[in-house]
Order: structure tokens, then C-alpha cells, then sequence
């Protein structure tokens, strides 16, 4: 795809691209209902030296997105160029904090559904009572509540806890994950979102939960690799632009 302007400037093939994909992440997450109005964040690094990441525009819907409208800014949260919207600033402590940190985590998502943030309150977490359940225990960390994220110090501490995990529950607020593509992180956060949703339901049929043995666990990640023919979201992620090109066209404007 050839290079756009942006902000006033030309923008490289690869950063538009990557504008397409984070756009369609962010109408996607809106289209299964994860968004929260305007108050989560997904972000994707811009390729290149110089750390900086795209975030989405402060106030505007997750569903009216564009590849255009989405904001560049560097890890000293200044946007680069100009942009008529804020940033987030917990968007931007929570995720300039991870991509600082990891650098195979080109995408950062984070989300407060229903379902996420109902098992973020729960003592035990994630159960490992679907198979959804257990890709998500195969690689989670939790981060123990704070409040609302504008603290810088807060920085380390949710670095360590994720580690080299894909998964991250943020105790008492939501579910976070990483991926070296969004449609990786896109993927994660699906199984990670389905996990909870389908623990919320075991637990509220008021029945004794069958959990399923550790020694299944073990060998979870590699059976995951066998799934998704070793392409992990890129498998997926055709047919879901698909399906947003008939429900909700025009992110990659």
C-alpha cells in the first residue's frame, strides 16, 4: 500500500499499514462490545528508532476510527504532528510503560469488558476450566490495582508483572494483552476475553466446576501453535477485516 499523508507529512508504507490494522483492531474491539465508551487503549509501535506508537484519538468512539485520525506519539507522551484530539494519559503510563519494556511487543491492548474486569475482582483469576482458560494460563501475569494509571511509578511494577507474558490481568480493572502483530494481540485478547466470559457463566450456574488436570496445561502452547498452523492471529485476521468491510467500512481511510 502506498504511503498516505499524515499529520501534514508522508508516512511510510509500513506505518500506514499498521495504521490499517490498529483502526480495524479498534473497530473490531467496539463491534464485540469491549470498549468501554472511550476509556481503553490499543496502541501499536511505528517501525523504526525512534519508539514512537500510535494511540487512538482522546474522545473519539472506538467504532469511528480511521487509519488517519490515529495519533502519534513518542514515549514522552508529546504527539508528533499535529492532532486536533488528546492522548489518554492513562493510555499512555500503561502502554509507553510496555513498549518500552518489550520490544517483541509491537502491539499493546487493553480493555475493561464486563467479563475481564468481573474475573480481575475474583481472588483465584482464571480458572483452568475451558480451553480458552488454559492459553490464557499458559502465559498470564496479574498486576495488583493502583488506581487509575497516571502514575509513572507505577511503571516498573506492571512491567515485572508481565514479564514475558502474553496475558496481563490487571486486578480490579481489566485485561491487557501483547502480540508482535495486532492481529496477534487482537487474538490474544479474544481467547483471553472468552476465558472470562466463560468463567463468569460456569460460576453462575451454581454447580461444582470440573477443572481440567495441570498435566494438560503442560503442553498447551505448542497444541496452540498446531491450531493456528504456527500464523497465530494472522490466520484469523482476513476474515475478520471481511466481516468489518461488510458491518463497518472506512477504517482505512
Amino acid at each position: 500500500m502506498s504511503a498516505r499523508p499524515m499529520s501534514g507529512s508522508d508516512c511510510s508504507a509500513e506505518e500506514w499499514a499498521l495504521r490499517v490494522d490498529l483502526a480495524a483492531a479498534y473497530r473490531l474491539i467496539a463491534l464485540h462490545g469491549w470498549d468501554d465508551l472511550i476509556f481503553t487503549h490499543l496502541t501499536a509501535r511505528v517501525p523504526g528508532p525512534e519508539h514512537h506508537f500510535l494511540i487512538n484519538p482522546y474522545g473519539m468512539g472506538f467504532a469511528e476510527i480511521t487509519a488517519s485520525s490515529l495519533v502519534k506519539v513518542g514515549l514522552d507522551g508529546q504527539p508528533v504532528g499535529a492532532s486536533e484530539y488528546p492522548v489518554n494519559p492513562a493510555g499512555f503510563v500503561i502502554h509507553s510503560a510496555v513498549h518500552a519494556a518489550r520490544e517483541d511487543a509491537l502491539c499493546v491492548m487493553h480493555t475493561h469488558s464486563l467479563n475481564g474486569v468481573a474475573v480481575s475482582a475474583q481472588k483465584d483469576g482464571v480458572l483452568a476450566i475451558s480451553q480458552q482458560s488454559l492459553f490464557v494460563l499458559a502465559a498470564l501475569g496479574y498486576h495488583d490495582y493502583e488506581g487509575v494509571a497516571l502514575n509513572d511509578a507505577e511503571k516498573p511494577r506492571l512491567v515485572a508483572d508481565l514479564g514475558r507474558n502474553t496475558f496481563l490481568m490487571l486486578r480490579n480493572h481489566g485485561l491487557l494483552t501483547v502480540g508482535a502483530s495486532v492481529a496477534d494481540a487482537f487474538l490474544a485478547m479474544y481467547i483471553f476475553e472468552a476465558a472470562c466470559a466463560i468463567q463468569v457463566r460456569a460460576l453462575a450456574g451454581a454447580r461444582e466446576l470440573l477443572p481440567i488436570p495441570a498435566p494438560i496445561l503442560a503442553g498447551i502452547q505448542a497444541q496452540a501453535a498446531q491450531v493456528t498452523r504456527g500464523l497465530g492471529g494472522a490466520l484469523a485476521w482476513p476474515s475478520l477485516l471481511r466481516r468489518l468491510a461488510r458491518e463497518n467500512p472506512g477504517y482505512d481511510q
